[in-house]
């Protein structure tokens, strides 16, 4: 089924701006796939608000099969939504976004119940969620926020504000770096809970190494 969209100028100019590999308009409307998620996104809620739901799950159906992104018609999107990679994006019925957010490849705005009120999450203005990253729940997500990619948020985020990790926690806020804020915080290197860990039993390994060897060379002395 061929779906006949138009792309949105506002979302056109923000993939612009945001993917520096667009080699130029003709080239972003017709390969660049979270471009093409968001366009159909755009008539399958225009359809949905009509009342038109089968025509609009029809667009939704589609629109998943050719980008791999599944946003429900029903999903509230403001203008110039950017989605980088359109691979695994999943965006329930409820959720609400505001202007100028961007997503990754592999985000999900999901719910944790089946109620049928609303169970998905609101975000704000000016908003950046890394690759991977979960939000889940009725929760709101302030304006000015980054989400590291990897983390899981499950709860309400104040404005300004950067979370990663898992459960997700607040490292940055207002600009001003947290408790448990330990580096420079940008969109490509954000802290990994992980590699911290990582990092942190290596240390451990490295030092009852050491500690073993002094026991030996103390054996060694006695002999």
């Amino acid at each position: 089924m061929t779906i006949d969209y138009e792309i949105d100028p506002d979302d056109l100019a923000v993939a612009m701006e945001e993917d520096p590999a667009i080699v130029n308009e003709e080239d972003a409307s017709r390969f660049h796939t979270g471009l093409q998620a968001v366009s159909m996104y755009r008539l399958s809620h225009r359809l949905w608000m009509e009342g038109r739901k089968m025509e609009a799950r029809e667009v939704n159906f589609v629109a998943h099969q050719l980008t791999g992104c599944d946003i429900h018609p029903g999903a509230t999107i403001g203008k110039r939504f950017f989605i980088d990679h359109a691979t695994g994006v999943v965006i329930g019925e409820t959720a609400i976004i505001g202007d100028n957010v961007s997503l990754y490849q592999g985000v999900t705005l999901g719910g944790v119940s089946t109620n049928k009120g609303k169970r998905h999450p609101t975000v704000g203005n000016h908003v950046v969620v890394g690759c991977n990253a979960s939000v889940l729940g009725d929760i709101t997500i302030g304006n000015n926020v980054r989400i590291g990619a990897g983390s899981v948020v499950l709860k309400d985020v104040p404005d300004d504000c950067t979370v990663v990790g898992v459960p997700g926690r607040i490292v940055r806020k207002a600009g001003l770096k947290t408790d448990d804020c330990d580096s420079d915080l940008r969109h490509n290197d954000l802290p990994d809970p992980i590699r911290d860990k990582m990092s942190s039993m290596e240390g451990e390994i490295a030092a009852l190494r050491a500690e073993v060897a002094a026991l030996q060379r103390l054996l060694k002395e006695k002999e």
